[in-house]
């Protein structure tokens, strides 16, 4: 029964979704498609090499094939187990690596004038890292997202879309997998001379994070998205 619900809560979302952008209210523009349809099509899939891709109502949201996390339980909770089992049976995990909703207000700006998405969160280093065979590790950008849905906005608007919004959606291309081992494996030792699991989380979970603001600054110009 779970299963009919899950499936009837992808397909009401896919098809309302679906209709609001046919019908003209927004418009959206998909860049690297072919490089997640290689992925996922990919002979090593079969070989239960999983992928990952990087960007109210849980009950709901459960339905909709989402691992709820919880704020302070780290990053052993239970939704991050499941991940890494996931991967580990060939399936694809899309992971928002902040952890939260973020938007262009919000980055940090250094004193050079650049933008700056907030730091990832260590689970996605862990998901990475502890996957029985390392996954295929795609960046993702979403563009325009803030317009349709800005932040700070009365109820109950907050949960209405804007109309005329341009969005879109980029892939770029996969992380070297010779870079996600080396950032497993060159991280910096702890007493007994061998990398630290911290280390190597930290790592691992920079290197993601570097690679999905480097595609952000080619959709969004070398400043990325600055503060108004």
């Amino acid at each position: 029964m779970a299963a009919f619900f899950s499936s009837l809560t992808v397909a009401s979302v896919g098809l309302t979704c679906k209709s609001f952008l046919n019908l003209g209210f927004c418009s959206i523009q998909v860049n690297g498609l072919n490089i997640l349809l290689d992925a996922l099509n990919h002979p090593e899939r079969r070989n239960d090499r999983g992928l990952v891709t990087e960007r109210v109502f849980s009950s709901f949201f459960r339905l909709g094939q989402t691992l709820e996390t919880f704020r302070g339980q780290g990053i052993y909770q239970e939704s991050v187990n499941t991940a890494i089992q996931k991967l580990n049976e060939g399936s694809w995990v899309h992971l928002f690596g902040e952890g939260k909703v973020n938007q262009p207000d919000s980055y940090t700006i250094d004193p050079e004038g650049y933008a700056h998405i907030p730091r990832f969160k260590w689970g996605v280093g862990r998901i990475v890292m502890e996957s029985s065979n390392l996954p295929v590790v795609i960046p993702m950008w979403l563009s325009g997202y803030d317009k349709l849905m800005p932040e700070g906005r009365p109820f109950p608007r907050k949960y209405l879309p804007r109309l005329g919004v341009r969005l879109s959606v980029t892939f770029g291309e996969p992380i070297p997998p010779e870079l996600l081992s080396q950032a497993i494996n060159h991280s910096a030792p702890d007493d007994k001379g061998a990398p630290s699991i911290d280390a190597q989380r930290s790592r691992l979970t920079a290197l993601i994070h570097n690679h999905v603001e480097s595609l952000g600054r080619t959709v969004c110009g070398p400043l990325l998205q600055m503060k108004q």
